[in-house]
């Protein structure tokens, strides 16, 4: 796959928006963690593989273990997270593919009993910010750094 444009260069404002989109939604109270867990799984639904690369490696850093990094694809059946974590997958995969499940009723309610509304509307901000994040890398083939060897 060849990369189509830069679009950090090519709409340096709009880039700056979605940066500070970003910034804010890291500051916003949701715990570090669950949401590199989140970035994850939406960026492994929509096949970003920029974003997979960024969030696993962000997620090794902040000390994440390599098994539930790999269990995040099969979250379902593993027995690795936590409920809180399962409410929240299972809300960014509603999300993510929304079109397909038009956020089920089932789903909304594992997320009520696991965040309060503010952690609600925090958590789809934090799932629509890395959706758009996932469609301009998967748009405009952007491409993970090469393994140096």
């Amino acid at each position: 796959m060849n990369a189509r444009i830069d679009f950090y260069n090519a709409s340096p404002d709009a880039m700056k928006a979605m940066i500070a989109l970003e910034v804010a939604v890291n500051k916003l109270g949701l715990e570090a963690p669950l949401l590199e867990l989140v970035k994850l799984r939406s960026s492994q639904i929509n096949g970003c593989a920029y974003c997979v690369d960024m969030h696993t490696t962000d997620a090794r850093k902040a000390g994440e273990t390599e098994r539930r990094l790999h269990g995040v694809a099969v979250w379902r059946e593993t027995p690795f997270f936590t409920e809180r974590e399962r409410a929240a997958l299972a809300w960014t995969e509603a999300l993510t593919q929304l079109a397909a499940t038009h956020a089920p009723d089932a789903d909304y309610e594992l997320l009520q009993a696991h965040f309060s509304p503010k952690e609600q509307v925090d958590l789809t901000l934090a799932i629509n910010t890395i959706n758009g994040w996932n469609r301009l890398a998967v748009g405009f083939r952007k491409m993970p750094p090469p393994i140096v060897s």
